[in-house]
């Protein structure tokens, strides 16, 4: 069985997604696959990040991490995507990002590979799991195959019960969350090992 190739793509404001690509890209790692960590590029205005020291902090502290292209779309068997929510639905930041796949689309390079997601809110009810459902909507016109965690592992209950991906309040990522993104993101591995075989 060849080595599963997968994409951990992320997008953080305060660092919380950060943490959580860091720890999903580990799982996969020690899991076996070839894993690119990569982040989508800020789209918003560079006095609006200025103005809030906690953003721009972070956002320097992102600077050695590629931003993803065409190419690492191109080049993964698998996706996982990370990132908070926005008013109920994926930040404009990654939303820039994938409107731009369309000539991948239509070459057929976007299907048959999986996908799972993870995100963060203010707050328990703040778009979670919206947030997921809307980013799955985009990949189903791909033809790709989403990987959702369900409830394959206790690891998914003890961190929430989020059976779409993990998701979690911003700021707070405990041991339980880092068990239930690392079986994730381990079973994204499996399931695309499994695909491209």
């Amino acid at each position: 069985m060849s080595t599963p190739k997968i994409l951990i793509a992320f997008y953080s404001t305060y660092g919380t997604n950060h943490q959580v690509a860091k720890t999903a890209a580990q799982a996969a790692r020690d899991a076996g696959a070839d894993v690119r960590l990569v982040r989508f590029a800020e789209t918003a205005p560079k006095e609006v990040v200025q103005s809030q020291e906690a953003w721009a902090a972070q956002l320097e502290k992102m600077q050695d991490i590629p931003e993803i292209s065409h190419d690492d779309m191109d080049w993964a068997q698998g996706y996982f995507f990370i990132m908070p929510t926005r008013y109920g639905g994926t930040p404009s930041q990654v939303r820039a990002f994938i409107d731009t796949l369309g000539p991948l689309w239509m070459e057929g390079k976007l299907a048959n590979k999986t996908v799972t997601a993870a995100t963060s809110a203010q707050n328990a009810h703040g778009g979670q799991e919206t947030t997921l459902l809307t980013l799955y909507t985009s990949v189903m016109h791909w033809g790709a195959v989403i990987v959702a965690p369900g409830f394959t592992d206790e690891s998914v209950p003890a961190a929430g019960g989020n059976p779409y991906g993990f998701s979690t309040k911003a700021g707070e990522f405990d041991d339980a969350g880092k068990a239930a993104v690392s079986h994730q993101s381990r079973r994204l591995v499996e399931m695309t090992a499994k695909l491209a075989g």
